[in-house]
């Protein structure tokens, strides 16, 4: 993520509240990764806490949360997501699939033998330009617990405008 004084420090990386969001199209980096068990959601930390930077994008946008249609989407690239995303209304949430439902957001998966099978560097590169291309102009990272991670949607950000959303701001804090 970009920073917005002294290179390096973690307390001086821009969170959404730095941007002017107003009219611009935002692509949120959540961790929606949540136990579930008999058709409920058992641990709702993740998704409350993303809350405040979904609404606060929202309020910019001069949208209303509250009775809003999310729109979802089976996958998280390609031409159907570009398309869906650039016929967007202002303020129109859409919820894409699950990245990792990708090879090539992780790089690498183990098959059911535990035999490691490795993205190819091509399709990866196409798979990152594929989430940003032409969707959005900025990135907010609200992953904390994946932030670690060299994945697709966290290392292969090319956008001049990347920033931490609340949740992930409140855990460097």
């Amino acid at each position: 993520m970009a920073s917005t004084t002294s290179k390096g420090s973690i307390r001086n990386k821009l969170n959404i509240g730095d941007l002017a969001l107003k009219g611009k199209r935002v692509l949120m980096r959540v961790d929606f990764n949540v136990p579930f068990g008999n058709g409920q959601v058992k641990d709702k930390q993740h998704i409350e806490g993303t809350l405040p930077t979904i609404k606060y994008a929202l309020d910019k946008a001069k949208k209303r949360l509250l009775g809003k249609d999310v729109t979802f989407l089976n996958d998280c690239a390609g031409e159907e997501v570009e398309r869906a995303v650039g016929e967007s209304d202002s303020g129109q949430i859409i919820l894409l699939e699950n990245l990792r439902f990708h090879l090539e957001e992780e790089g690498s998966v183990k098959d059911k033998q535990g035999n490691k099978i490795k993205a190819d560097k091509d399709a990866v590169d196409k798979f990152r330009a594929s989430l940003y291309q032409n969707l959005v102009i900025f990135y907010f990272n609200g992953a904390f617990g994946a932030a670690h991670r060299a994945h697709s949607s966290i290392v292969g950000v090319k956008l001049d405008q990347r920033a931490a959303g609340y949740l992930m701001k409140k855990e460097l804090d």
